[in-house]
């Protein structure tokens, strides 16, 4: 990831912040292998055995039956993919199929409303809040009826909503990015350039989908954009900023990379690699609490009396202005409960960020249930009538977890097509339990509830004291209860 204009930065997501002595998944594959190679006479009975299917994807909890792992399946006949193949090349293009072509539809800097100016991509342009936004990752499609309704089977209208992940800054700006401390026009656009597009698009008459630029659907979502806290650590203390002093609203996602689509129809996009946005002084440390501290270690923002931990983009430089200050998660005020700066801001990233692309007004709500960490995406079960609904996530970071949400609602068919999707959000994401993966070396694995009543979350050396703490510091209880470290797992799939 560009690291513009502070190069001496170092992102939090690729340094090994878990410093549990929890077993990595190599460590329990390779005592597998190790163990099945002697009983069963040889690596590729081993093999067999380990990645023969297991029963990991049920949409219950922690309490259901591990099955025993089946016979390995049959393998299906290779077919064709009815194409051939582009020749190897090391040309700086996009290469495609012979009959197959490749356009452009939303570059950043495109206008999303009447007005606003052609982009001319030379370091002049401004208003990214009404433009597309920058380094595009997770797209997803919504279909669009000819009268403007959602329509699942749509293919010539459509809404899409993608993530804009990081910058390039150096050709945001004229002459490349300034120097700390960072001019606030900079910022401005840096800020902006983060978040979410959501883009109507349709067929013209050639059959080639255009930008709908006077779209009442397109939106942008930006790194300022209110939002609502949701779910059950709604209101916690640590989410008392300035801006929100009863701590139920934030401003802004960030490092949006992969994201999902519910089965109600809106968008969940993740707030992935955010910890490294946020300045925190030298010294800090000694003003906080241990809990606080513990977390901000664990999450990559930790301090000592001499060493601050600098920010990605120097953001908090920009001036006094309180858009500035947002930045700076030390304590800086002299109020006992944080609303007078903005020490807790930190704490209101790294969720579930739920968005209705079929109205371009509705809330934005961060759904802190699912947990908090470097989302990369989110993956729904087949949802079953009269079961709860599971969502299934990774965290993207080294060594880092598989984490599973399990819906206290059960699932009812009509809440596919219903109006109201964020309502239908909060029915399922507002209320359930939260697992994390652990794998045994004999070929079987288990969800762990992370509850404040599992034995091992409550002798933690953390000291959990109630369920709201546990969405806040989700890695934390993960590493308690002995969850498998994985590869910066990505995207996850059922």
């Amino acid at each position: 990831m560009p690291q513009m204009p502070n190069d001496t930065f170092v992102d939090p997501d690729d340094q090994d912040n878990n410093q549990s002595a929890n077993p990595t998944f190599q460590q329990v594959l390779n005592s597998g292998l190790s163990r099945r190679n002697v009983l069963r006479g040889g690596r590729g009975g081993a093999l067999t055995a380990m990645f023969a299917p297991v029963a990991l994807t049920a949409c219950g909890g922690g309490d259901d039956p591990v099955a025993a792992a089946p016979a390995a399946p049959t393998a299906p006949t290779a077919t064709l993919l009815g194409f051939t193949a582009v020749a190897k090349t090391l040309a700086d293009t996009n290469t495609v199929p012979a009959g197959y072509t490749a356009r452009v539809i939303l570059a950043c800097g495109d206008p999303l409303a009447t007005g606003v100016s052609a982009y001319k991509n030379d370091g002049t342009d401004t208003g990214y809040d009404k433009r597309v936004g920058d380094c595009h990752d997770g797209i997803q499609y919504y279909g669009l009826s000819a009268s403007g309704q959602r329509d699942d089977n749509s293919n010539d209208r459509a809404l899409l909503a993608m993530n804009h992940e990081y910058i390039t800054p150096w050709v945001l700006h004229a002459n490349g990015p300034t120097a700390s401390p960072r001019p606030a026009s900079e910022v401005d656009i840096e800020v902006d350039c983060h978040g979410v597009t959501v883009a109507e698009v349709k067929k013209n008459a050639q059959g080639v989908f255009d930008v709908v630029v006077d779209s009442s659907f397109n939106r942008r979502i930006t790194g300022t954009t209110e939002m609502e806290l949701s779910g059950p650590a709604r209101g916690n203390p640590l989410f008392v900023t300035k801006f929100s002093p009863n701590g139920t609203k934030t401003r802004g996602t960030m490092n949006n990379c992969g994201n999902g689509k519910t089965l109600w129809g809106t968008l969940l996009t993740t707030e992935e690699n955010w910890s490294g946005y946020y300045f925190r002084a030298a010294g800090d440390q000694a003003k906080r609490t241990a809990k606080v501290n513990a977390s901000f270690q664990r999450y990559g923002r930790n301090v000592t009396a001499t060493s601050a931990a600098n920010s990605r983009y120097q953001w908090e430089t920009a001036g006094t202005e309180d858009k500035y200050q947002r930045w700076n998660t030390s304590q800086t005020g002299t109020s006992a409960d944080g609303s007078d700066d903005y020490r807790h801001e930190w704490f209101c990233q790294g969720y579930m960020v739920e968005i209705d692309p079929y109205s371009a007004t509705s809330v934005v709500k961060k759904r802190t249930g699912l947990g908090r960490f470097a989302h990369e995406n989110s993956a729904f079960g087949l949802p079953v009538v009269g079961k709860p609904v599971a969502v299934y996530m990774g965290c993207d970071s080294q060594n880092e977890y598989i984490y599973k949400w399990v819906s206290t609602a059960v699932w009812s068919a009509a809440d596919a097509t219903a109006a109201n999707r964020m309502a239908i959000g909060d029915k399922y994401l507002d209320s359930g339990k939260l697992y994390v993966a652990k794998f045994n070396d004999n070929g079987t694995g288990e969800w762990v509830e992370l509850t404040v009543t599992n034995p091992l979350i409550a002798a933690s050396s953390f000291g959990f004291t109630d369920q709201q703490e546990i969405y806040i510091h989700t890695r934390i209880a993960a590493d308690a209860v002995g969850a498998t470290k994985m590869d910066r797992p990505e995207w996850v799939d059922v």
